[in-house]
């Protein structure tokens, strides 16, 4: 093959978003049907789990993939971030019975800090971190402070997923297809305070609220609808969202890496420069434009109406208090 294999290295390799993630990036769904890659697989240090990973990898090899190259199996991330030019950060602790959102915001936090140090020391030049691991906003931002050495830019959470639901939910009540929705956009925190536009996302190039017509279903269960769709995945199915979620990852990355077509955008979650009045600094979800050379770019001028402002408002409000949370960590 002419073009040299890029390194791209998973957490949480063997959790079922993994399992799912892993032959898609393999096959070329995420970095081009001519990009070879080196999978460098990382899981926690617990026997049971590296066990899991070699059955993972097996599962790989059986697959034959023309464009997988090599792969890296390792509990230490120093190992599994070497050299590695996208770290997908798919791993987290999940929330356990009785435990809030503090908590689980707590648990995770030294798990990116350590993440985002191994990344700053050992990662190739060009890095590009995304990060899915919930809560993700702010355990892509705990990482983003803990690699000092890497521009924040080069860091993102994912809200792609959410974006996705979001179309399928207008399209379904427009009674189109999805391919017919366009546009769609998600602000804010990935959690139950996400704020899914149903004014800047449009229907056969109207807006969406003028196709539907329906002010109470866009105010009231679409936008439930949306923000809680994860946990009606976990009762319908017992278990939390996997193949939604890792081609979500695969539309991120490549929403990153490709150019966005003219006059469109997507749900990135990003550095906040103050735009739309969301606290700078803080990751949150925005209308995002790439330039297809590894830049990016906030949409500027979108109208909010007042209903979405306010909900704006309360999602950068919960993003501002999980940053309080873990400020102990952005030293």
């Amino acid at each position: 093959m002419s073009k040299s294999p890029i390194r791209v290295a998973v957490t949480g390799a063997a959790g079922q978003i993994g399992y799912a993630l892993l032959p898609r990036i393999a096959s070329g769904q995420m970095f081009g049907a001519d990009q070879p890659v080196i999978l460098q697989l990382v899981e926690i240090p617990v026997d049971k789990a590296m066990q899991a990973l070699e059955g993972v990898a097996m599962e790989l090899e059986d697959c034959a993939f023309p464009l997988l190259q090599d792969m890296v199996l390792t509990s230490d991330p120093a190992v599994g971030f070497k050299d590695a030019n996208w770290c997908l950060l798919v791993g987290s602790k999940p929330r356990g019975p009785g435990m809030e959102r503090n908590d689980l915001i707590k648990e995770n936090g030294p798990i990116f800090t350590g993440q985002g140090r191994a990344i700053n020391d050992h990662a190739a030049s060009d890095v590009r971190v995304a990060v899915v691991g919930n809560p993700c906003n702010t355990n892509a931002l705990i990482a983003m402070h803990s690699a000092p050495d890497v521009p924040r830019e080069r860091f993102s959470a994912m809200t792609r997923l959410d974006q996705n639901r979001a179309q399928a939910q207008l399209a379904a009540k427009a009674g189109v297809h999805t391919s017919a929705v366009s546009h769609a956009l998600i602000w804010g925190n990935h959690s139950a305070t996400q704020v899914p536009d149903f004014v800047n996302t449009r229907i056969d190039g109207r807006s969406a609220a003028e196709v539907i017509q329906d002010e109470a279903w866009l105010t009231g269960d679409f936008f439930k609808t949306v923000q809680q769709r994860g946990a009606a995945i976990i009762k319908a199915r017992g278990l939390s969202s996997a193949a939604s979620a890792a081609n979500g990852l695969v539309d991120h990355v490549r929403d990153l890496r490709q150019a966005t077509p003219e006059g469109e955008w997507r749900s990135v979650c990003v550095r906040s420069d103050g735009s739309y009045g969301v606290t700078e600094g803080l990751i949150s979800s925005f209308p995002v434009r790439a330039d297809g050379q590894g830049g990016w770019s906030i949409v500027q001028g979108l109208e909010l109406t007042d209903f979405l402002q306010e909900k704006l408002k309360a999602t950068v409000a919960e993003l501002e208090h999980e940053r309080e949370v873990v400020s102990d960590l952005l030293g």
